[in-house]
């Protein structure tokens, strides 16, 4: 894992991937995210810490606060997950942590969509799909508000979608 690109291994622990979400609508702290995530202030820290070391967060804004300094970072904008390619098994690992915890807080009368396939298209249908896909996923991003914001539901999503190789399938068994 040595070789492994720094910012797929920052991206590649849940906690960070959620932070990563959480800090997407507006900044926050790690006092805030600590606070949001039920882990301690010093863990929270040293994740932020190595998403800040990659370029994944920003601060956002320093400002005083019980007579201390906060500092307050931001998710980078981009898509730092759609541009992992050789450690997708990785990311996907964790994605698949992620979906397993937030399944586990699944609203039980909530509605919701699932999907899990594996499909032949022509390729000018991917690249349509893949842009509409795209779009959706913004669309989610820019109406994403700070967690427990009035007027909002937490909302949990996890997709890839990606072309898969080609293999041949073996020949079938002759009959003698």
């Amino acid at each position: 894992m040595t070789d492994t690109d720094p910012v797929l291994r920052a991206l590649a622990h849940p906690l960070r991937l959620r932070m990563l979400s959480l800090m997407w609508p507006g900044p926050m702290s790690a006092a805030e995210l600590a606070r949001e995530l039920d882990v301690s202030h010093a863990l929270a820290s040293q994740h932020l810490r190595r998403l800040n070391t990659v370029g994944l967060v920003e601060l956002a804004e320093e400002r005083t606060r019980r007579g201390g300094r906060e500092r307050r970072y931001r998710t980078v904008r981009g898509t730092p997950l759609s541009d992992q390619h050789h450690g997708a098994p990785m990311l996907a690992e964790t994605m698949a942590h992620t979906l397993r915890e937030r399944a586990g807080r699944r609203l039980e009368a909530g509605e919701g969509v699932t999907v899990d396939a594996e499909l032949w298209v022509d390729p000018e249908t991917w690249h349509d799909i893949r842009r509409r896909l795209t779009e959706l996923a913004v669309e989610l991003h820019e109406a994403a508000r700070p967690p427990h914001a009035p007027g909002t539901i937490p909302l949990g999503v996890t997709m890839m979608a990606f072309p898969l190789e080609h293999t041949t399938p073996p020949d079938p068994p002759e009959h003698h």
